[in-house]
C-alpha cells in the first residue's frame, strides 16, 4: 500500500514537472533559424497514379451495395 502512494505521488509530479522542464529548456536553448526544405522536385505527383483505379473500384463497391441492398430474394413461408 505504501509503494502505492510513493508511485502515485511520483507520477503526479512527473505530469507537473515535465512541461515546466520543457518549457524552460526552450528558453535556455540558443536561437535556431529554421530552414524549409526545397519543394522542387521533378517526376513526382501529388495525387498519384491510382487515383483513377480507386476512384473505379469505389464505385463498383457503391454499385455492389446497391445491387444487394435492392435484391428481393426474402424467403418467405408456404
Amino acid at each position: 500500500m505504501k509503494f502505492n502512494k510513493l508511485a502515485s505521488a511520483t507520477a503526479a509530479a512527473a505530469l507537473v514537472i515535465a512541461p515546466v522542464a520543457a518549457q524552460a529548456a526552450d528558453s535556455v536553448a540558443p536561437a535556431v533559424e529554421r530552414v524549409s526544405a526545397s519543394t522542387t522536385a521533378k517526376g513526382e505527383k501529388l495525387e498519384g497514379e491510382n487515383g483513377i483505379l480507386i476512384a473505379v473500384l469505389a464505385a463498383a463497391a457503391v454499385i455492389a451495395g446497391i445491387i444487394i441492398i435492392a435484391d428481393d430474394n426474402d424467403p418467405t413461408s408456404p
